[in-house]
Formats: C-alpha cells, structure tokens, sequence
C-alpha cells in the first residue's frame, strides 16, 4: 500500500501565529533549551519545524521542549495535542479509563484522536478488554455530577459551532447508515482531530455551553467509535466509547450515557461476550430511567433481553423482551433526541428476531425478521443486517432456496457497504447453509459469497 499522506499541522501553525513566533525563533529556542537539559543529540532549525508544520511528528523529547517555549510565550499551558503533537509516551491503556476530570476527559480523548490519526502502532493493534468495561460503567453510574466544561481560551465558543459539529455528526450518520463505517471513519477522526481538538483546547466556555459542547463530542465521539466497531476495529471502538461515555458524564446527558452503554452492550454481544452484554444492558437502564424515555429504555432492555438468549436463557429472556414490548407502548417519540430516530418497531422487530434466532426459535425469527424489513429505506446497512437476519432463519428452518432468495439480497447490500458487520452477517448465513451444500442454490450462493466478499476478520464472534 501507499503510504499514509501526512497532514498538515495547523494547529502549530495557529499557535506560532499567537505567539508571533517564526520558525526560525522556535527551532533556536528548542535547541538551546535542548542543550541546558543535557540533550545534545537534539538538531533543530528553521527546516525541522517546517517539516513538522507539513505534518511530520517530532521524535522525543522535542514535544516536551515545544510545549514548555509555547507555554512561556502565551502565558498559559499549552498541551503537546494543542501543538498538533503526539505525547511521547502515551499509555498502552489510553482511552480505556473513565476520566473524572474535564481537564482529564480533554487531554485523553484529543490524545487519542492524534494516536489515531497518527496510526500509531499499539492502537492499530489493540485489543478489546473486557475487564475495562465493568471500572467505566461502574464509575459512571457512581460519580457524582460533574461540575460544567470550563475553559478560558483566546476564542468565544458558541451556539453556532455547537451547530456546526452536530450538523456534522449527522451528516456522518447517515453516510454510515448508506455507506458503512469503514467510508466515513478517517475522515471523521481527523475533523476531531483537527477542528474540535481546537475548539476544546483553545477557546473560551462555561456553563450551558461547556455542558453543550460536551454532549456535542460525546454524540461525535460515540459515532467514531460504532464506525471503528462496524471496521472490526474493536480495541479503539471500546476506547472512543469509553471516552463519549465520559462526555455524556460532563455534558449531564443521561440519555447519551444510555445510548453509549447500549453501544457498548451491543458490541460485547457481537464479540460474544454475553455476561458484559448483560451489565451494561442494566447499567444503560439505569441511565435511560434517569433521563426519562421510554424509547431508551426499550433499546436497553431488548439489548439485555438479546444478552440473556446468547447464553440460552430462555426466562430470562421473555421477561426482558416483555419489559422492552411494554416500555415501547409508553414511548412519547416526540420527546426523543434527535439521535435516537433510528429506534422504531422496525428496530425492535429486529432485536428481538436476533434473540430468538439464538435461542433456537426459527419460526419466530424468521417471523420478527420479516417485521423488520418494514424499514426506513435510508438504513441501508441496516437493511442488509435484517435480511440477513431473515436468511438465516431461513436455513434454521430448512428452506435453503428461500434463505438463498434472501441472502442473495442482502449479499448485493453488502458488496456495496463498507461494513465488516455486514460482511460477517452475510457469510454467517452461508456457513448456516454448509450442511446442505449438494443444493444448487446453495452451492451456487456460497460460491457467489466467496467470491464477492473480503476474507472473514478472524477475531469476530458470529453474533
């Protein structure tokens, strides 16, 4: 592959602007700076900070120097991710920890937006942690209300560029639902990267409007983090998740917190991970009562209700799913935030096809999977998630030319998404069809599926 192009680092460029420092004066104040800490292999000059303007990082401890000559000159901190810098040594758990502080939540999660950006090597390759879901959860659900997002920048932040961002999540949004989160997520990253970094980091709010502006990360923050689960990239949805929870913590947005645990439940089912599913489940109910709607706190309950069915039990199932049908009945969708739209009975019917498919009840899945495809047609990846759903029902229930009808439809989707959910889905269907294989139909599918189809991601559970 090509290598990765560098972008340019215009939050360095704005500081030096501040300060009214050139170049030159930058790489002359590192070096000497460099030189009284004993670092004489540092060689700096006009060209270096040009090419680090240019995007290329500095190696350490050149981050550590430029922070404390920019601090001095503007009178006031300034961050290495301020600077557009990646911290020398970023910890291998970044993300993963609940911040309780606003300062805290700030200089992890634009941390982490720069690691990713930068592609750096131990969020490439991270891992999900199960054991650093229950310390998040729990900690949010027992912190006390945080106090409002203060900063004291150059610039006044207000309504319109709260508008802007979520303008802009909803855009990304929608180019999910069409195009699958593999399309959207370097771009997504990199505008919270670049713009929204410096909106937190240099401007100016408090209040109602540091609470906004946290909520507004916190939706943008979730959405990187479901486009980074929809990639397979599972170790950085869990971090970007983590981190949306703690905005929705500063924000006092429970019914974010809610939307966010759901997240978290719903990937820990896809990773087959039930016990956590469950957990959090209950954790997001918990949210969902403290905000009040009856929407949330249906998608909670069929999110729990699908957790008891993946570990075949069948009580504790029905009661959840009763739970989630009757709290549905109450909801006042005039009510919900805007973000939740996309919980509708079509929705429901899907979550609760997916609960019964794993308990074994085909006729039933196949008969809520049918229900779901009464859908709003913007939910192109949801669509192919649901007929897939449908066909799979269809092979449990023996009608292999049926379920090849099916999947063939969610199969023409998926080719078009760049979804590795979806890709899984699809090839769940055929692996379903394995055993009747001397079928046409089926021979013909499966090999159809290979051959349109990326490789299946090895680390993905079939949920």
């Amino acid at each position: 592959m090509p290598p990765r192009p560098k972008k340019e680092n215009i939050c360095l460029r704005r500081l030096l602007d501040e300060s009214g420092m050139s170049n030159k004066g930058l790489a002359r104040r590192i070096a000497g700076l460099a030189a009284t800490r004993g670092f004489t292999h540092i060689r700096c000059d006009h060209t270096s900070v040009l090419r680090w303007l240019a995007g290329e990082q500095p190696r350490p401890p050149v981050p550590e120097l430029a922070t404390e000559i920019m601090s001095e000159a503007l009178g006031r901190p300034v961050s290495e991710a301020e600077l557009g810098m990646t911290p020398s040594n970023l910890p291998g758990d970044l993300g993963l920890r609940l911040p309780a502080a606003w300062a805290e939540t700030v200089a992890t999660s634009t941390s982490l937006w720069r690691a990713d950006v930068q592609r750096r090597r131990f969020l490439v390759n991270a891992a999900y942690s199960s054991a650093a879901l229950p310390a998040a959860a729990l900690r949010w659900l027992t912190s006390p209300r945080a106090d409002a997002p203060a900063s004291s920048g150059q610039r006044r932040i207000g309504q319109a560029d709260i508008d802007a961002i979520r303008d802009l999540t909803q855009s990304y949004r929608e180019m999910d639902n069409r195009l699958g989160g593999g399309r959207l997520r370097t771009a997504l990253v990199s505008y919270l990267d670049d713009h929204v970094t410096h909106l937190l980091t240099t401007g100016q709010y408090s209040d109602d409007t540091g609470r906004q502006l946290a909520a507004a990360c916190g939706e943008l923050s979730q959405l990187a983090g479901w486009a980074a689960y929809d990639s397979d990239q599972h170790g950085l949805a869990q971090r970007y998740l983590t981190q949306a929870l703690a905005y929705a913590r500063h924000a006092d947005d429970a019914g974010l917190a809610a939307e966010v645990l759901a997240a978290q439940a719903h990937q820990a089912l896809y990773l087959a991970r039930p016990d956590a599913a469950i957990d959090l489940a209950r954790t997001a109910q918990a949210a969902a009562i403290r905000h009040g709607s009856a929407t949330l706190l249906t998608e909670c309950l069929v999110m729990e209700a699908h957790g008891h069915a993946a570990r075949k039990d069948a009580m504790a199932c029905a009661t959840a799913m009763a739970g989630a049908e009757q709290a549905f009945d109450r909801a006042a969708r005039d009510s919900d935030p805007a973000w939740l739209s996309y919980f509708d009975e079509a929705y429901l019917a899907a979550r609760m096809a997916q609960c019964f498919r794993d308990l074994g009840d085909a006729p039933n899945a196949a008969r809520y999977a049918r229900r779901s495809l009464d859908m709003d047609g913007r939910y192109v990846r949801g669509r192919a998630f649901n007929l897939s759903l449908l066909a799979s029902a269809h092979a449990m229930l023996n009608e292999p030319e049926q379920a090849c009808i099916v999947g063939q439809d969610a199969l023409d989707l998926t080719s078009r998404l760049s979804s590795a959910r979806s890709v899984r889905y699809v090839r769940d269907v055929a692996r379903l069809l394995r055993p009747q294989a001397a079928v046409p139909a089926v021979r013909e599918f499966r090999a159809e599926v290979a051959h349109r189809l990326p490789g299946p991601a090895e680390h993905a559970a079939h949920r």
